[in-house]
């Protein structure tokens, strides 16, 4: 098993598929008065035949968990085609996605045929005011909800994420959590993190997961669960009258870098260590300038074995000054 220099094993691939989406979402890419995003060309695209070459190597490393990301996912054609390449990588144990849900309803059913098991699905508010302001006025929450529905009625595993942003969403934790108590589906809160620098992070605009864990304890009490698997990122709760789980992820006031098992790999073909890395390494210039796949495999393993990145146990003044790549850009 392949391990960096803190010990910790690879397991996770997150692939970006493109670097588009249809939401502006303050937390990670915003609206900005002047500014206009310039996106990746076709050409500078990794095709889905080198996502799955490289997807071939990461798994012979011991990579057993891919998730396709972005940008929004959905927006690359034919995503289900390359979904289905991908299940059939031998020693691959799952492939999800994480999706903003607007396409979701037209995609669920192909998904699920391909070989996706699980689906993250991001909504901020049930509230269609607050929902559209935190995503750019781009969409009402209904659309994301029958997207969610058709989901669940394929047979895919459904996780819905909630940033939360004090002053924004967090009158909205509340009627989120009773809502899909209700459907029996997981919520997790995710604490508003300082990926990239647009979204003008601010530590005293996070809420953090203890005081979301309290405000619906006090409603609904909770009660711990084991994790599922090394290096979830989640801490899993359930309702304590129901079989319905909730969890919190808690990447700034509760780090959980020490057992952090992901890779990424940007729409580019450029591998990041971590999150909030400020630089990748370019793969694909290597692959494509005709690098065979031992060629690959150690440049890979280099990669993993020299990784010391921890960057949420050290957050500070000195290490957020850094410039560190968009969320848009990386995936989540």
């Amino acid at each position: 098993m392949l391990r960096d220099q803190l010990n910790r094993p690879l397991l996770d691939l997150r692939i970006s598929v493109t670097d588009r989406c249809n939401f502006r979402c303050v937390y990670c890419m915003p609206e900005i008065e002047g500014k206009e995003y310039c996106f990746l060309k076709r050409e500078q695209l990794m095709t889905f035949e080198e996502i799955y070459r490289l997807a071939n190597i990461f798994v012979g490393l011991g990579v057993r968990k891919i998730r396709l990301t972005g940008g929004e996912p959905l927006l690359r054609k034919e995503i289900d085609v390359l979904a289905g390449m991908l299940a059939n990588i031998e020693g691959l144990q799952d492939i999800s996605l994480t999706t903003n849900g607007f396409l979701l309803k037209k995609y669920a059913g192909k998904l699920k045929k391909a070989g996706v098991n699980r689906i993250n699905v991001s909504l901020d508010a049930l509230n269609d005011e607050v929902f559209a302001k935190l995503n750019g006025n781009k969409a009402k929450s209904a659309v994301i909800l029958e997207g969610i529905e058709e989901a669940v009625s394929n047979g895919l595993t459904v996780k819905v994420n909630m940033v939360v942003k004090k002053g924004w969403n967090d009158q909205e934790i509340l009627p989120m959590a009773r809502f899909f108590k209700e459907k029996g589906i997981i919520l997790r809160f995710i604490e508003y993190m300082d990926v990239g620098t647009l979204n003008g992070w601010k530590m005293d605009e996070v809420v953090t997961s203890k005081e979301i864990h309290d405000f619906i304890n006090k409603e609904m009490p909770l009660e711990p669960l084991e994790a599922n698997y090394l290096g979830e990122v989640a801490k899993r709760y359930r309702y304590v009258d129901s079989k319905v789980e909730i969890g919190f992820i808690s990447s700034v006031s509760q780090a959980f870098c020490s057992d952090c098992t992901r890779i990424r790999l940007s729409a580019d073909g450029k591998i990041f260590t971590c999150l909030f890395a400020s630089n990748g390494v370019d793969i694909l210039s290597v692959m494509r300038n005709g690098a065979n796949d031992e060629e690959l495999k150690s440049i890979i393993e280099s990669i993993w074995s020299n990784r010391r990145d921890h960057y949420s146990e050290e957050r500070g003044k000195a290490v957020s000054a850094k410039k560190r790549i968009e969320m848009s850009y990386i995936g989540g």
